[in-house]
């Protein structure tokens, strides 16, 4: 990625630990770009093939693989046999191959842990493929027109989230998804890694603003994503992580579908996690208070444009949007985030 991050830094990007963390310009990119454009390149990408791929990934995670069909995909969790979170990751199915998409760090944690299950009748293959591919994002309400500059066709737009399709783009192939990984307008690209250096020039040549995973963590937080180590831990369940829509009621058996059924059945989540507008600042393993009651914790913090903003798990007996709240030093109000959702659709 060295002739990626060559034109990055000369666009102002700082970078740590290989990552291209700010381009110096998060208000802009965040605030006024009308399409941004964010490297994810250090996101985990896991292939698998083989004819029971489909059925294996089914098996493993939370979402229905099985009513869905090439060219579709979809936001599946994983979780431990006791339902607790491990990630949250995005799969594309395509024709020979399931692609996932998973948190940085994770790629290692979730290959060992599938492999784990493969068993010697079982066809299925897993191939890590991130170091030899780059990931970015386009988010914003013009990545429609950008996509269809960029491609020179609409074929993407107005399709369902986690649609895709490869393009031909001058003498590479893209694959281009509908959906930035946040509750906002946008698409994601998976290419070769020698093919990403002219994917980001062209896409910042059509009009993106470059935007580092600095702003990237800002938008996460202010739009409610769970993020493994902040939100998805062995401390939560999908069902409070609000990532209802994510998990199949429906399906048959699969790691952790007991815990998350009863759950779901009895009416058994005890706490929920929510966006947290707050009157200043606040240190994420803050114990959250309402009065002299403890009742939950937060679990990550920005400051925005629009303020301070946090995300934390509250008791579900305390409340939810609305309820007036103490973090540490600071006060704050519970309020809905787009990302997440409280109840099965």
């Amino acid at each position: 990625m060295t002739a990626l991050q060559d034109i990055q830094a000369a666009a102002g990007a700082t970078f740590v630990d290989g990552v291209a963390v700010s381009f110096g310009n998060e208000r802009a990119a965040i605030a006024t770009a009308r399409v941004a454009l964010c490297d994810r390149t250090h996101w985990g990408r896991i292939q698998l093939t083989g004819a029971d791929r489909v059925r294996f990934l089914h098996n493993q995670t939370t979402n229905d693989f099985q009513i869905r069909k090439p060219g579709q995909g979809c936001d599946t969790v994983f979780v431990t046999s006791t339902a607790r979170t491990i990630d949250l990751a995005t799969a594309y199915i395509a024709e020979d191959a399931i692609l996932l998409l998973v948190s940085p760090g994770r790629r290692q944690q979730l290959m060992q842990l599938m492999d784990r299950y493969i068993f010697p009748m079982d066809k299925v293959e897993l191939h890590d493929i991130s170091d030899r591919t780059a990931c970015f994002s386009a988010i914003g309400p013009e990545s429609d027109a950008l996509i269809e500059n960029i491609l020179g066709t609409k074929a993407l737009i107005g399709q369902a989230s986690h649609n895709h399709a490869i393009f031909p783009l001058a003498d590479l192939e893209v694959r281009v998804a509908v959906g930035s990984g946040l509750a906002m307008p946008g698409y994601t690209l998976i290419v070769p890694a020698a093919a990403a250096p002219k994917l980001w020039s062209k896409i910042v040549a059509a009009g993106a603003v470059p935007m580092g995973d600095r702003a990237w963590e800002q938008l996460r937080i202010q739009q409610g994503r769970p993020q493994p180590d902040r939100e998805l831990t062995e401390d939560y369940n999908p069902l409070e992580a609000g990532l209802w829509q994510s998990i199949s009621f429906e399906k048959g058996c699969y790691i952790g579908q007991e815990t998350i059924a009863r759950l779901n059945t009895y009416k058994g989540v005890k706490q929920r996690l929510w966006g947290i507008s707050l009157q200043g600042p606040a240190e994420p393993g803050t114990v959250i208070m309402v009065g002299e009651e403890k009742v939950g914790k937060l679990t990550s913090y920005a400051q925005t444009d629009r303020g301070d903003f946090g995300l934390g798990y509250i008791r579900t007996k305390a409340g939810g949007a609305g309820l007036q709240v103490q973090v540490g030093e600071t006060a704050g109000v519970v309020v809905d985030v787009f990302f997440l959702t409280h109840e099965y659709v």
